[in-house]
């Protein structure tokens, strides 16, 4: 199916402002859609032809196109008639014989030259309201599709997209005049505010007034509340009291530089306030335990490190300094965890200092130079243990068997998408026939479980062994 970025791209007509105006146009037009109860379509030229680039369906009314047919082209007479709105750049309404619809085309219009056209069709049978609301919101409409002919709406710097969605018509709506005095008030934004407490009547009341005297426990005042209140800025602001939140979004109305009303939507966002604070107290128990868990490995590895020094073997005394390094590694990883409350992790972040500790502690006598080089990108948390794991296996294998005395350990790490690419490569005394030791068993199994991948040893060219791995990580 066509997008509106990919029909806007097969049209070199149209420079980058004006495409984005139109990307801002098609993300704000649903308020248009909802007040005029009628479906939206956009077209704009291609060559010769006009095109459907976009359509829209009203949430207060019944839809008049169930198909969606955008990317196809309108019939012969209509899009005679998009041609005679787009050139003129003026707006026309009239009816269609064939089908029971009213339609007002309007020409979109920026920067003073117009890029397109914005049908609205409306039901002649559609699903009507009640009276009051019905003269509201055909007011308001007529004022948006002016709005649209000169350029002025969608109005710039508005925040169209929000974490949880802008306010919606359906959700609630205010219409105030000049002086923000609420001419009407939708059913459901009467019951926002009563869920507030404001006992008064809305309609005919300045609704900035009505939020200053009433709401004596208010737990939170945003700056933008007044001129939302008042709709004279095209922004947002919330209104928090008790637990109740209740979300406001102003819109001017605008004819030409002359500011008429505003309308403000309204949405109770309390229950989307409420998850948030969980998930945000979840994140802070879920960082506390990472510490918690942090803290233990540490402990366990201080504890292996003690037992390790007593070991009289040193059979056993290798063995317990093997765990430890493995406990330190899984440390590490917890560690980070601990400092985000993101589901991923910058793994550079845990590899250097997993790199620095495996080489310090295995390296007994003579030096190893260790280089890094690349980057291995964002990791998930349950898979960044496996990985530094695995990684330390092969740095501590490589310079414990295959550096005995010195020599170069050199690290690459590259990305491919979601694929990395790691080889770890020394320059020493290479591949033996050994049988595999739990080491290299925890490598196998760990690269072909958890990591998705596979890993494979190579004789290095000029003496030494390189090790590959090719893993499916999840990242971002």
């Amino acid at each position: 199916m066509s997008t509106l970025s990919r029909i806007l791209d097969r049209v070199s007509k149209l420079s980058s402002s004006q495409r984005d105006w139109l990307h801002q146009l098609t993300g704000d037009w649903q308020i248009i859609a909802d007040v005029a109860f009628s479906d939206l379509v956009l077209y704009i030229v291609d060559g010769e032809q006009m095109i459907v680039a976009a359509q829209a369906r009203p949430s207060t009314a019944t839809t008049v196109h169930e198909s969606d047919f955008v990317g196809g082209r309108p019939q012969e007479w209509f899009e005679r008639k998009l041609f005679d709105v787009y050139d003129a750049g003026e707006q026309i309404s009239f009816s269609d014989d064939d089908e029971p619809v009213d339609l007002r085309l309007v020409p979109v219009r920026h920067d003073e030259e117009v890029i397109g056209v914005m049908a609205m069709v409306t039901s002649q049978r559609g699903d009507r309201v009640p009276t009051e609301m019905l003269a509201n919101y055909e007011s308001i409409a007529h004022g948006l599709a002016r709005m649209v002919e000169r350029g002025q709406f969608p109005i710039d710097g508005s925040p169209s997209g929000y974490r949880h969605g802008t306010p919606r018509v359906s959700d609630g709506l205010i219409h105030v005049d000049s002086e923000g005095r609420a001419l009407y008030a939708s059913p459901n934004a009467v019951s926002h505010f009563r869920r507030l407490g404001v006992e008064q009547p809305i309609i005919g009341s300045v609704i900035a007034e009505l939020v200053t005297g009433e709401f004596d426990g208010i737990q939170q005042v945003d700056e933008a509340l007044p001129l939302v209140l008042m709709g004279r800025a095209a922004w947002m602001a919330e209104i928090e009291r008790n637990d109740v939140v209740v979300m406001l979004r102003a819109v001017p109305l605008l004819h030409g530089k002359t500011r008429e009303g505003a309308i403000i939507l309204c949405r109770d966002i309390s229950e989307l306030r409420r998850q948030e604070r969980e998930l945000i107290s979840k994140d802070s128990t879920i960082r506390e335990i990472n510490h918690r868990v942090k803290n233990n490995l540490q402990t366990v590895s201080a504890l292996l490190r003690m037992q390790s020094r007593r070991a009289d073997s040193k059979k056993i005394r290798n063995a317990l300094e093997t765990a430890q390094r493995r406990v330190s590694t899984i440390a590490v990883v917890h560690e980070k965890l601990s400092q985000t409350i993101d589901e991923v992790l910058d793994f550079d972040q845990v590899f250097v200092p997993v790199m620095r500790m495996v080489r310090d502690v295995a390296v007994t006598s003579n030096p190893v130079v260790t280089t890094f080089d690349g980057n291995f990108g964002q990791v998930s948390a349950e898979q960044a243990t496996a990985l530094g794991v695995v990684m330390n296996e092969i740095i501590s294998n490589a310079i414990v068997h295959g550096l005995p005395n010195s020599g170069h350990l050199d690290i690459k790490a590259v990305r491919d998408g979601e694929n990395p690419h790691i080889e770890v490569a020394d320059d020493g005394v290479g591949m033996k026939k050994l049988k595999p030791g739990l080491g290299t068993q925890i490598v196998e199994t760990m690269v072909a479980g958890e990591l998705h991948g596979r890993i494979d040893w190579h004789r290095r060219e000029g003496g030494g062994t390189v090790v590959v791995l090719d893993l499916g990580i999840r990242g971002i």
